[in-house]
């Protein structure tokens, strides 16, 4: 069946700490990245707000009720894709903009407000059912990206849909990455890894987006593409600097072509 515009492909059970679902759009065919074959590099895009924590808000200072009206005061959210996004933007914006946007970058409570207030407009957005507030309904990170193209801090988005392209497109920027997330990937291995092991045989938890930081490991054929084995990945997750290295996990871009078919990647431009 063809994609049509914004077509929810996968939706998976919500879950406090996993709120993504898969949004597809036809359009998107239109702004895919291939690369050209250059040489890549390893590369790091770190985010310029601290490590978020989608749970434990009222640890934080947080009552949902104050930072959005009709909310209920829960200790924990589906807003990865908030999260995700939030670090997309600190990215996007230098100090002025970030300001005149209202993300406070160096302060982790109001980060972590401002992407929940992001996560609340996009699920207006998306194609799931259920709005929050009331809902807690998870949300996608095409609407993310909407949401941030329509506030004006992003100027367009393009897509990767092979495991070259993504690689190709960390070298100019970090990267949103929707994907399914399995029981075995909620620890890592001492290494920061979440797909060491027979991770495959793990039970599907559900839906979480994450956001690619950096290319820790690259390794091409004599053609330009990349080998998926030996490629790794690093992404900032929204579970608290204690969650991963400092807040980080790694992956190989193996994986990524495993689950290729249930993963978006998006790169958000100004």
């Amino acid at each position: 069946m063809p994609i049509t515009h914004g077509t929810l492909t996968h939706r998976y059970p919500h879950h406090t700490k996993l709120g993504r679902h898969q949004v597809l759009d036809g359009r998107s065919l239109e702004f895919v990245h291939e690369h050209t074959g250059e040489p890549l590099k390893p590369v790091q895009h770190t985010p310029r707000i601290p490590v978020l924590d989608q749970g434990d808000l009222s640890a934080q200072g947080i009552r949902l009720s104050q930072v959005i009206a009709g909310a209920a005061d829960v200790d924990a959210l589906g807003s990865c894709t908030g999260n995700a996004g939030t670090a997309a933007a600190s990215l996007l914006l230098d100090g002025a903009e970030a300001r005149a946007a209202g993300l406070v970058l160096a302060d982790a409570q109001a980060a972590e407000e401002w992407a929940i207030g992001l996560y609340a407009e996009a699920t207006g957005l998306d194609d799931a059912p259920g709005v929050f507030p009331p809902s807690d309904t998870g949300s996608s990170g095409l609407a993310i990206a909407k949401v941030l193209k329509r506030r004006g801090i992003a100027g367009h988005y393009r897509h990767a849909t092979n495991a070259t392209a993504v690689a190709s497109l960390l070298q100019t920027g970090g990267l949103l990455y929707g994907t399914p997330w399995f029981k075995a990937w909620f620890e890592p291995d001492r290494y920061g890894f979440v797909d060491g092991g027979d991770w495959q045989y793990s039970p599907l938890a559900g839906g979480h987006e994450i956001y690619l930081v950096g290319l820790e490991r690259v390794v091409q054929d004599h053609a330009g593409r990349v080998d998926p084995e030996f490629t790794v990945i690093r992404f900032r997750n929204s579970w608290s600097r204690s969650w991963g290295d400092h807040g980080d996990g790694l992956m190989t871009l193996a994986t990524y072509q495993r689950l290729r078919r249930y993963i978006d990647v998006i790169q958000l431009r100004k």
